[in-house]
C-alpha cells in the first residue's frame, strides 16, 4: 500500500449540488492543464479533479524539449492567460521543401511558402520550451485552485494506478478508490512506452532532436525538408544571441540503417549543412541530439463508457506534421464545448466522438501517409513529392485553404 498522498481537496463533499459532473482528469502535461482549466472556466458546475505522478514541488520550468503550436492553439491559451509570450517565438513563415535531386532536371523548385502576412493572420504559430508552457499553465490552474477549493483539486504527486467502468461512472484508483461522473486520460508518453493500441505501426524511423544555432535572414521562419531518409525540420526558438537565430531540430531517419548514430557532434553538423535548405542559413553549432522512435498508436474510439482519451492518451503520431499536441488541445476544447451545452453527459460523449472525427482522422492518415512514403523506396517518388510542392506553391486558394488546416485544424 503506498503512503497517503501529500494533498488536501474540499472537492465532492456530503451535499453535492444537484447536475454537477464530477470529472477526473489524469495527466498534468499542456493537454491535461488545458483541459482542467477549460473545464473550471466554462463548466461552473464541474468537480475537476487533477491527478498527476509529478510532484508539486518539481520545477517542470527548465525543461528544454521544443513544442510547436498551432496559432488556434496559441489563441486558446491567451484565452486562458496561460501564454508564456516572452517565452515563445512566433512563426512568421514556413517553408516546406524536397532535398535534391528533384526538380532540377527539369529547372525548377519543389519547395512551398506559407506566409502569416499572406494569410491575414499575426503569427502561423509559435515555438517554445516545454517546460516553460506546463509552468505556467500549472501556475494559473493552482491559482484557479485556490480560488475555488469547493470544485476545484489539484493531486499532485498522486499517481492513478487503474480505471474501472461503472454503470454510469468511473472508478479511479490513486491508493484509495473514489467514483466520478467522468475521467478523461491525457497521460499519453511517447511511442516507445506506450501499451499498443487499436491502430498501431512502427514505422521503423527514430527521430534525432535538440539544438543549434545559425546565422540566418529569416529568423521566424520554420523549415522543413524532405530528404531520402526522412523529414527534418528546424523551428526557431526566442533568445538567441544578437546575429545568432537558436533553433529546435526533429531530424528523422531510419532506424535499422541509421545514418545518424554513428556521428560525433561535429560530423552530425557537417551532414545538416548538406541536408537543410540554403535559406535556413549558416550552421554554427549543434547541442548533443537526443533519440527516440517513432510510430502511429492510436484509438478507434475517443470514448469507452464514460472514459475519454485525448491528445497522446488517444492518438500518438509521427511529428512530420508537428500536430500531435495541436490535435490535443482541440480535443480538449471540443470536449468541455460538448459538456457545456449537452446536460446529459453520455449524450455529450456521443457528440464528442462524431465531432472529432473529421479533424482526428484526417490528421491521423495525412501523417501516417507521410511517415510511410518515406520507407517504400518506389522509383520516381522524391520528383513525386517534389512536383506537388511545387504544384502547391503555384496554387495560392489550395497553399491557403492547407495553411488554416494546419492552423485550426477541420472546422
Amino acid at each position: 500500500m503506498q503512503a497517503a498522498p501529500l494533498w488536501r481537496c474540499n472537492v465532492g463533499g456530503a451535499t453535492r449540488v444537484s447536475g454537477t459532473v464530477r470529472m477526473a482528469v489524469v495527466g498534468g502535461g499542456p493537454v491535461g492543464l488545458a483541459l482542467a482549466l477549460l473545464a473550471a472556466r466554462l463548466l461552473p458546475r464541474a468537480e475537476v479533479t487533477l491527478f498527476d505522478a509529478r510532484a508539486a514541488s518539481h520545477d517542470v520550468s527548465p525543461d528544454p524539449r521544443t513544442l510547436a503550436l498551432a496559432l488556434g492553439s496559441v489563441q486558446l491559451l491567451q484565452r486562458l492567460q496561460a501564454w508564456p509570450a516572452a517565452a515563445a517565438q512566433p512563426i512568421l513563415e514556413v517553408q516546406v521543401s524536397q532535398a535534391p535531386p528533384s526538380l532540377a532536371a527539369l529547372g525548377g523548385r519543389a519547395d512551398v511558402h506559407i506566409r502569416a502576412a499572406e494569410e491575414g493572420v499575426p503569427m502561423l504559430g509559435a515555438v517554445l520550451p516545454y517546460g516553460a508552457l506546463v509552468a505556467t499553465l500549472q501556475r494559473v490552474w493552482q491559482a484557479e485552485v485556490d480560488a475555488n477549493p469547493q470544485r476545484l483539486c489539484s493531486r499532485l504527486g498522486t499517481a492513478v494506478n487503474a480505471l474501472t467502468a461503472r454503470s454510469g461512472s468511473v472508478e479511479v484508483d490513486a491508493g484509495i478508490a473514489e467514483g466520478f461522473d467522468l475521467a478523461v486520460v491525457a497521460e499519453g508518453g511517447v511511442f516507445a512506452d506506450q501499451a499498443r493500441k487499436a491502430l498501431s505501426h512502427d514505422y521503423r524511423q527514430t527521430a534525432w532532436v535538440g539544438e543549434l544555432t545559425l546565422e540566418t535572414s529569416t529568423p521566424a521562419c520554420a523549415f522543413e525538408r524532405f530528404t531520402r531518409h526522412g523529414p527534418v525540420a528546424l523551428l526557431p526558438l526566442a533568445g538567441g544571441a544578437p546575429g545568432r537565430q537558436r533553433a529546435g531540430l526533429v531530424w528523422c531517419v531510419p532506424s535499422d540503417d541509421d545514418p545518424v548514430r554513428g556521428l560525433d557532434d561535429a560530423q552530425r553538423l557537417a551532414v545538416l549543412a548538406t541536408v537543410l535548405p540554403p535559406q535556413a542559413g549558416r550552421l554554427l553549432t549543434l547541442a548533443p541530439l537526443k533519440s527516440f522512435p517513432l510510430g502511429l498508436n492510436a484509438e478507434r474510439s475517443l470514448v469507452e463508457g464514460r472514459i475519454v482519451r485525448i491528445g497522446n492518451a488517444a492518438q500518438t503520431l509521427h511529428p512530420v506534421a508537428g500536430q500531435g499536441l495541436n490535435l490535443g488541445l482541440r480535443d480538449a476544447y471540443a470536449l468541455v464545448a460538448a459538456l457545456r451545452f449537452q446536460t446529459d453527459i453520455d449524450s455529450a460523449l456521443r457528440r464528442i466522438e462524431w465531432a472529432r472525427a473529421p479533424d482526428r482522422w484526417a490528421m491521423i492518415a495525412t501523417t501516417d501517409f507521410l511517415a510511410r512514403s518515406f520507407t517504400w523506396g518506389l522509383p520516381g517518388l522524391t520528383t513525386a513529392r517534389a512536383v506537388a510542392l511545387a504544384a502547391l506553391q503555384a496554387a495560392p486558394p489550395l497553399k491557403s485553404w492547407l495553411a488554416r488546416r494546419m492552423m485550426f485544424g477541420s472546422r
